[in-house]
């Protein structure tokens, strides 16, 4: 038997990913149902080949019809909707960060699924770089004892929505016919430009989004991590230059050998020119791919290493709908 599964916030970048996902997994769902506010509402999203749905008003759902629930970035309210969801019985996937739900990667911490059902009925798939960075982490974390991680962060533009996507657009063409082009949805150019600011500010001089990761992270792992996210001229793609400090000894070929044999990685490093996977190319893919693996000679047990994953994929709508399998797995949705 199938269960009934709504995504709000369906037509933004993240939403439509996760519906698309739903299909190409074969997710077993009776039905599928497409929520959105304002003007989004009545707009059409595929699901699958052939299927497609309208948006329904999120504010007008009917919760009493729905056994799971993914809150994507876009849905109005997402703490309060999610929460308004899990009180009606319905189990909540919660892509937004905004619940402060325990965070889950399947292949990081699946523990922790049963202890979030102790404390209510939401689950939280994290942001894309904390993601990322502990799917690498965490067999080298196995294998050495991960203490530190010092994060540089390049995240695309199709984490602030189509539009800053449109604006990355906009603002190449322009730049090619000399016209003008001043943001409107982020607060800098971003063709030809980059910049640290991902996120708004906080007191402390970091990012809301830094602090995310940050807090997700200890989540995950138990890892203390410092951060920097730099928005780039990317659509889709983001990637990470980690410095990891470890307990124990390094032993490069051991670390090698553990990325290799851990689920939804690729290693794809060679010492020449061109030997790594950039952004671009681990746009589509489901796999997180690591490259230039190295000691850092300045710390004592200490790794420098590159991270290249899809954000609306592993980083985003994928994790989430593994989320989701997991409670389908352990009989958990529509209890």
């Amino acid at each position: 038997m199938g269960h009934r599964v709504a995504v709000a916030g369906a037509t933004g970048n993240l939403g439509r990913e996760v519906i698309r996902t739903l299909s190409e997994r074969a997710f077993p769902a009776d039905r599928v149902v497409a929520l959105a506010s304002g003007r989004a509402v009545g707009s059409q999203v595929s699901y699958g080949e052939d299927a497609v749905l309208t948006a329904a008003s999120q504010e007008k759902h009917d919760w009493s019809g729905t056994d799971l629930l993914f809150v994507a970035p876009g849905a109005t309210a997402p703490a309060a909707l999610a929460t308004r969801a899990a009180r009606a019985g319905v189990l909540v996937v919660d892509l937004t960060g905004a619940s402060g739900a325990p965070p889950i990667v399947p292949e990081v911490n699946p523990e922790a699924l049963s202890r979030a059902m102790e404390s209510g009925r939401i689950l939280s798939s994290p942001g894309p770089a904390a993601t990322l960075l502990t799917l690498v982490a965490k067999p080298l974390h196995d294998l050495f004892g991960a203490t530190r991680a010092v994060v540089t962060g390049h995240i695309p533009t199709s984490e602030a929505g189509k539009e800053a996507m449109d604006e990355l657009f906009s603002q190449t063409r322009a730049f090619y016919v000399n016209d003008p082009f001043p943001p409107e949805h982020l607060p800098k150019p971003i063709a030809f430009n980059l910049y640290p600011g991902v996120g708004g500010p906080e007191d402390d001089g970091s990012t809301d989004e830094e602090l995310r990761l940050v807090e997700e992270v200890a989540g995950l792992l138990g890892l203390p991590v410092t951060a920097t996210l730099v928005r780039v001229p990317v659509f889709i793609g983001a990637t990470l230059a980690v410095h990891l400090t470890f307990e124990r000894e390094v032993d490069e070929d051991a670390a090698r050998e553990a990325l290799r044999d851990a689920p939804g990685l690729a290693v794809l490093d060679r010492r020449e020119e061109g030997g790594y996977v950039s952004a671009a190319e681990s746009a589509g893919e489901d796999l997180v791919y690591v490259s230039r693996l190295r000691r850092d000679p300045t710390v004592s047990n200490g790794l420098a290493l590159w991270i290249a994953g899809d954000n609306l994929r592993k980083g985003g709508a994928l994790n989430a709908v593994q989320v989701a399998e997991e409670a389908h797995q352990h009989d958990l949705i529509g209890v």
